[in-house]
């Protein structure tokens, strides 16, 4: 994963996390201790004191995040110029692709997370649209040593150094968790049924299939388009009730609720599309 990403596979770390949130977490934690590493063990009394305030609330600038596929609208961040920034003030970037790390896998659609590889840490969820079964989360860093250094806790009883074993399998002390679940698993197992040319099939198969919804529904009397790209029906109570169909809906600001369509399932076809297309229509007729 830090390979397609575009760093080397020797610097680098990485671990699986429950989670988009805990994976964000864990990065906060690891810029904050790469910039003040004291803080581990001294606690906020390691930041030094601003002798100056350097904003009207004081703030000190050290992390910024760009976002790879927002929640609702799937919008990306122009990360290069986000990149510029904090090359320029020395500000740890991380970068949230919990949904959109999955085109990273396509050669056709990489390109909306160009300059992804001048991040500092980036948050990866195979779970979303890769299709991996809940849950499945990667929390990975261009630099390696800072996990480690910024989370172990060095307990006698646990991942001791004299193994007869490579300790490197060892992870646990990279991780604020003591138990945790083998999620990594299911994904190595997924990928080498799958393969990456398969990863990249499936991806590119999702987004062609958004296309073609994109474009059925524009192109159909019975729809108008509130603006590009956004439908806002409001028969999602129609379709539960009638238990053909379940897709989530989005208020946004003060836009009406709009179905959110999001396309990750590997066994979707144009039939599925036409069906959800012409379930919307049948079942608003009557509103």
């Amino acid at each position: 994963m830090r390979e397609i990403i575009g760093w080397s596979n020797k610097d680098g770390d990485g671990i699986f996390s429950p989670g988009g949130a805990i994976s964000n977490m864990y990065s906060i934690m690891a810029a904050r201790y790469k910039y003040f590493p004291e803080v581990k063990t001294k606690g906020m009394a390691a930041v030094p004191k601003l002798v100056l305030f350097t904003s009207e609330h004081g703030y000190i600038p050290l992390y910024v995040t760009a976002t790879a596929g927002t929640t609702v609208y799937g919008a990306f961040d122009p990360i290069p110029e986000i990149a510029d920034i904090c090359d320029k003030y020395n500000l740890w970037l991380h970068v949230d692709a919990a949904w959109g790390g999955g085109l990273l896998m396509s050669r056709k659609h990489r390109h909306k997370l160009n300059g992804i590889e001048r991040a500092n840490s980036v948050t990866w969820n195979p779970h979303k649209m890769m299709g991996v079964l809940l849950q499945c989360s990667a929390i990975l860093l261009r630099e390696k040593g800072i996990l480690q250094g910024c989370n172990q806790m060095c307990a006698g009883y646990l991942f001791q150094q004299d193994k007869q074993y490579d300790i490197t399998y060892d992870t646990g002390d990279k991780a604020i968790q003591c138990g945790r679940h083998v999620d990594i698993f299911k994904f190595w197992l997924m990928w080498k049924a799958k393969g990456t040319v398969g990863f990249e099939s499936q991806i590119n198969k999702c987004l062609e299939l958004s296309e073609y919804l994109y474009n059925k529904i524009k192109n159909r009397q019975e729809f108008e388009m509130v603006f590009e790209g956004e439908v806002a029906p409001k028969i999602k109570a129609l379709m539960m009730e009638t238990g053909t169909t379940m897709v989530g809906y989005q208020p946004q600001g003060e836009k009406v609720n709009f179905f959110r369509m999001v396309i990750s399932n590997p066994a979707a076809s144009k039939s599925d599309i036409d069906f959800l297309i012409e379930e919307i229509e049948r079942l608003g007729q009557d509103l």
